[in-house]
């Protein structure tokens, strides 16, 4: 095969497109998890039933939607209600299989924060909030995360917890009733890090050309690193050509 040139983003949508199963229904977030979605709709999970927020079910948007309101999603979708029948008779019942979120900040139980970065009463950053991620990471039944690997991104505690990944350790989910299963999976530009048996985010896989190391000094807490024993597979050329002439063509996101 020959060699294709690929960006540390477009290898982060491609492994976090792949990690969706055909005929799941997944709960869109805005943004990189927008475009991983849409991509594996258009690959290998082609009955994959795309929710987002607004009120819209079942969407197969012919171009890539811009926001959770954008009006190409209402074109052939299964369904439009209100954003409250989506969060109540579809999230909370357990119809949702996936929740694909991202964030500012990840910690090493998965719990994130898209608030504010430093104090509360007085932050160095003020983010743009929860939007229905906080609903989403409680409730479907399997949440993956897509976010670049940085230091500044991965503290061991997130300055404030805006979603729940597994809290402050295993169980605590259960013991909150929180039915989702949490965080499964976070994708990064490095690697891949999953939750072992206490719920603590390890290194499960690095992409080609990274290494362990480079996972383990962008990580704000010490990164157990002894499950890595997979280098994820390189990015096909339908895959880049779908990212770059059908989905994202003007580089809103891959620029």
């Amino acid at each position: 095969m020959a060699n294709i040139d690929y960006s540390s983003t477009e290898l982060m949508i491609i492994n976090s497109a792949r990690l969706l199963r055909d005929g799941d229904v997944v709960f869109v977030g805005v943004g990189l998890p927008n475009l991983a979605c849409n991509l594996a709709q258009r690959t290998h999970a082609p009955n994959l039933q795309m929710i987002y927020e607004a009120g819209v079910i079942g969407a197969r948007p012919e171009r890539l939607p811009l926001s959770i309101g954008d009006p190409t999603l209402v074109s052939g979708a299964a369904s439009v209600c209100s954003m409250y029948d989506i969060f109540t008779l579809y999230l909370q019942r357990g119809n949702v299989d996936v929740g694909f979120l991202g964030g500012a900040q990840i910690d090493k139980f998965g719990n994130i924060n898209a608030t504010v970065i430093g104090d509360y009463a007085k932050p160095k950053t003020r983010l743009p909030g929860s939007g229905g991620s906080r609903e989403i990471a409680a409730w479907a039944n399997r949440c993956y995360i897509i976010t670049p690997h940085q230091k500044r991104r991965f503290p061991e505690k997130v300055d404030f917890q805006t979603s729940a990944g597994f809290l402050g350790g295993h169980g605590e989910r259960a013991r909150l009733n929180l039915r989702g299963k949490g965080p499964q999976a976070v994708v990064t530009d490095i690697g891949i890090l999953q939750p072992d048996e206490t719920g603590e985010l390890v290194l499960s896989a690095v992409h080609p050309g990274r290494t362990i190391e480079e996972a383990a000094a962008n990580t704000g807490w010490n990164l157990k690193c002894d499950a890595c024993k997979k280098v994820t597979d390189l990015p096909t050329e339908k895959e880049i050509r779908i990212l770059r002439q059908d989905l994202d063509p003007e580089g809103i996101y891959l620029k």
